[in-house]
């Protein structure tokens, strides 16, 4: 008889230990501010004593778009490895041994029931982001959405900051869980984890490599060779790219890295696309020279080359405006007490409002620096194609009005002083279609570095179109003195300042100018005139001002 009752007495305990399963699988919901996110993707985790994976639905149904990521963790030791496939045959990996074991969580009292589970709270903080986990340890498996909280038990809810918050829906009890357990391929390349994540990251977005380590210097001996064409003395570079289509709502960055390769002073920068749409282009003018290119004539005495769109003539399509600083790492050697200069200067612009110009298009993109030092400069160039689904980019046209950048400076183009006469520039151009929500993008800086010079007075640029005025403001940059550290040889005054210091007509040296995007509001098809006008100051003996402006109308036909 007390044989039969310590039976008894023992039959909770063999209840209690047949229900804890060799292997589960859990489904976790994403929520961000009660909202459930990628509903059809939820993240799915497999666990048994040794191992646990850590994928999503579209990765197991191959559905998911590359790359994809997943997380294998060995139970045994604390680590994991992350797997990555970049393409259909290309698979990345790397170990980590050690970031589980420095993870640090408070335990906390709290406790709350998730699918009939009691669960204990534990909270950490990374990044400035304050995460509470809750776990369980009533199915004797560990396993977890990520691998923060991975070794505490089964983790079936995460939140983040309170409002991101994600959590298990459904917890599966499996015979065997080893057949979605051994996921590495056997052709993985296993690497460290720095160069995984560039791997990685790396692969969520198309690069073009336009120029690498290109001189722009000014030099009978810069020549041309099978992919970079050189232009007036070697200041221009050129290079025929082919673009992929870009998605509407997809976003296109320009990326371009300077240094000094023997030119000590700011000079202006352009990034450019040559339109091909007309009988004339302005490569007939890097090829043929400059007069060969349309004249404009505003009445000062002067005629301007290629600056503005006419009937059989588009003008240079400005992807980005720059300008180098005073020197950036040739001049690195000379010395200030408590300042370190930068080895390079990187500018990077949106250019995805433009991309109707050369999505799927074969297009000439160059690049120039005005100097006259044998040495120049160096720059590297590479433009990223990002899949996107922003709503504001559905411009469909692109027509480049004006751009007064003499990008042929040093091969006798003239520079922007065309203000001088109250004429100023005067744009015609025809529109086929109703162009609805136009706007144009302006590109404007001053130039004359003297005293009086325009690079350091503010003055209004007014733009009508049709004779009404739809935009007047001064272009005016005050943050110059942020970029120090990349202008080592930036002179320095008796007053304590530095040249890069002051304030100047829309640019700093080691920046970008950014666009200002005007409204138009609807345009109808047929003729329309653009006009800017600056009140440019007048020359005194050798130096003069000059204004490089350059417009593009976009809309939605």
């Amino acid at each position: 008889m007390k044989t039969f009752f310590a039976i008894l007495l023992l039959l909770p305990f063999f209840s209690f230990a047949q229900k804890q399963p060799k292997a589960i699988k859990v489904t976790y919901q994403k929520a961000y501010l009660g909202t459930v996110n990628d509903a059809n993707n939820p993240t799915i985790l497999f666990s048994d004593g040794s191992k646990a994976l850590v994928t999503s639905k579209n990765i197991l149904d191959k559905k998911a778009p590359l790359p994809t990521e997943q997380t294998i963790v060995s139970h045994n030791n604390a680590s994991y490895i992350q797997l990555a496939q970049l393409s259909n045959s290309t698979f990345v990996a790397a170990k980590d041994s050690t970031s589980v074991k420095k993870q640090k969580l408070e335990l906390l009292p709290d406790t709350k029931t998730i699918l009939g589970y009691k669960c204990h709270k534990a909270k950490t903080i990374i990044n400035s982001n304050t995460i509470e986990i809750w776990y369980t340890n009533d199915l004797g498996l560990k396993g977890a959405p990520s691998v923060l909280g991975i070794e505490l038990g089964l983790v079936l809810e995460t939140v983040r900051n309170n409002n991101f918050v994600v959590t298990a829906t459904k917890v599966e009890k499996l015979k065997d869980a080893s057949a979605y357990l051994n996921v590495v391929p056997t052709n993985t390349k296993m690497t460290d984890g720095l160069t995984y994540r560039d791997l990685l990251w790396k692969a969520r977005f198309t690069t073009i490599s336009v120029f690498k380590d290109q001189v722009l210097n000014f030099s009978d001996e810069s020549k041309s060779n099978d992919s970079v064409m050189r232009f007036a003395n070697g200041t221009i570079a050129l290079r025929k790219i082919k673009f992929p289509e870009v998605k509407t709502g997809s976003q296109v960055f320009l990326d371009l890295t300077e240094q000094s390769n023997g030119d000590a002073y700011d000079r202006t920068g352009s990034v450019f696309i040559i339109p091909e749409d007309q009988k004339q282009s302005f490569l007939d003018g890097l090829k043929n020279g400059i007069n060969t290119l349309p004249l404009y004539d505003n009445g000062n005495g002067k005629k301007y080359q290629g600056i503005a769109k006419t009937d059989n003539y588009t003008p240079l399509l400005e992807l980005m405006r720059f300008f180098t600083p005073f020197g950036v790492k040739q001049y690195n050697h000379i010395e200030l007490k408590d300042k370190v200069w930068q080895q390079a200067v990187p500018y990077r612009q949106d250019i995805s409002e433009l991309a109707p110009s050369y999505s799927g298009k074969e297009v000439w993109v160059g690049v120039f620096i005005g100097n006259y030092d044998k040495g120049g400069h160096k720059i590297s160039m590479d433009i990223t194609l990002h899949n996107d689904e922003i709503k504001y980019n559905t411009d469909t046209k692109v027509l480049p009005l004006f751009n007064t950048v003499n990008v042929m400076e040093m091969a006798g183009q003239e520079y922007g002083t065309l203000f001088s006469s109250p004429k100023g520039l005067e744009v015609h151009f025809t529109l086929e279609k109703d162009l609805k929500n136009a706007r144009l993008r302006y590109i404007t800086t001053g130039h004359g570095g003297w005293e009086n010079g325009d690079e350091y007075l503010p003055k209004k640029n007014t733009i009508k179109v049709d004779g009404q005025t739809v935009f007047a403001f001064v272009p005016w940059r005050q943050d110059c003195g942020t970029y120090r550290l990349y202008n080592p040889a930036s002179g320095n005054f008796e007053n304590g300042l530095s040249s890069s210091d002051y304030s100047r007509s829309n640019w700093c040296p080691g920046t970008v100018t950014n666009p200002e995007y005007i409204d138009l509001g609807d345009l109808r098809a047929g003729e329309h005139t653009m006009t800017i006008t600056i009140p440019m100051g007048v020359p005194e003996g050798s130096n003069f001002s000059a204004w490089n402006v350059s417009g593009v109308l976009l809309g939605r036909e």
